[in-house]
């Protein structure tokens, strides 16, 4: 009997390819990021962790192995999901991985817009002493969570630790620890105004594109701070970048753009009011761990085991 064939296109240690070989006895498991790893055996596989991009050229109707695509993201918008979902194929993300990462991310952006650090640095890196004025604290004021989910949960506890006033969206509504007042996406509107600081933590959906954009920023406060580590695409860049140069609201911390990299040419750049990282928040040492633990191994058992993926799996009507 020919040995069915998952790939883990990542460089994991021994340790995990024993785990996983003891989990899938009998089966064939090729691992490395490097493409000349696996790309003459895509077509074969069952199983691949860690899509990537170049894969879409491998993978067509030759492929009727094909069950199950484990992201080693949370956001699954890059993939063919209008393929996969025509072909029955599973997905299952990272989700959940990057809630200590990301949340430590969104409060040294909140911070150090608040507090000017980055001010300081850019001062410090042409020797200049100078007092930015800054006059503004994080202690009790209030943070709008938009998209609680596990980012989401672990921001709203460390805003508490500040003394904030949390308030939140996601879809059902459903009340959630930490979390002071809870709204429905669709009330976006009624919390914006009573934010210092908004978080984006929402996937990309049809619905969430350009959820914010010019109405948006008019409703938030001329001192309040937006921070994305969502999608770029959720944030209409051209109206952001007017809602910064009016006043609108006092400065942003962005992980996350539009078009990636963020092209030079962009204002943003240039904007002292600005902080750009690279959609790095989610980077982590333990990031490969968690996904390993936490998600594709408990969902390799079951699937072996014939019970179905029980962790992250994609909802094809919600997009994610």
């Amino acid at each position: 009997m020919e040995q069915k064939l998952m790939i883990i296109a990542q460089n994991i240690s021994q340790e995990y390819i024993r785990k996983i070989e003891q989990t899938a006895p009998g089966w064939t498991v090729l691992t490395g990021r490097k493409q000349e790893a696996w790309q003459d055996r895509l077509h074969e596989a069952e199983i691949i962790a860690g899509w990537k991009k170049m894969m879409e050229e491998y993978i067509s109707e030759d492929s009727p192995a094909l069950r199950w695509i484990q992201a080693w993201s949370a956001g699954v918008n890059s993939l063919p999901l209008r393929y996969f979902e025509e072909k029955g194929i599973s997905i299952s993300t990272a989700s959940g991985v990057h809630a200590f990462p990301i949340s430590e991310t969104i409060f040294g952006l909140m911070l150090a817009l608040t507090r000017k650090i980055y001010s300081y640095i850019r001062n410090q890196a042409t020797k200049t002493w100078h007092h930015e004025h800054m006059n503004q604290e994080i202690h009790n004021k209030t943070i709008g969570i938009i998209g609680v989910g596990a980012i989401g949960k672990e921001t709203a506890k460390i805003a508490k630790a500040f003394g904030m006033r949390v308030l939140g969206t996601r879809h059902s509504g459903k009340p959630e620890q930490f979390v002071d007042e809870m709204y429905t996406n669709k009330e976006l509107h009624t919390i914006l105004p009573q934010c210092d600081y908004v978080v984006i933590t929402l996937p990309l959906t049809t619905e969430t594109h350009h959820l914010f954009g010019s109405e948006e920023f008019k409703l938030m406060k001329t001192s309040s701070f937006l921070i994305n580590i969502g999608r770029g695409e959720i944030v209409n860049e051209p109206e952001l970048i007017q809602a910064l140069n009016d006043g609108e609201i006092a400065g942003a911390g962005l992980d996350v753009f539009e078009t990636e990299p963020l092209q030079a040419e962009s204002p943003l750049w240039n904007m002292d009011n600005v902080i750009i990282t690279p959609h790095t928040a989610g980077s982590t040492e333990f990031y490969d761990q968690r996904v390993l633990d936490q998600i594709f191994l408990p969902n390799l058992k079951s699937y072996i085991s014939g019970t179905g993926l029980k962790v992250n799996v994609v909802d094809y009507r919600k997009g994610y």
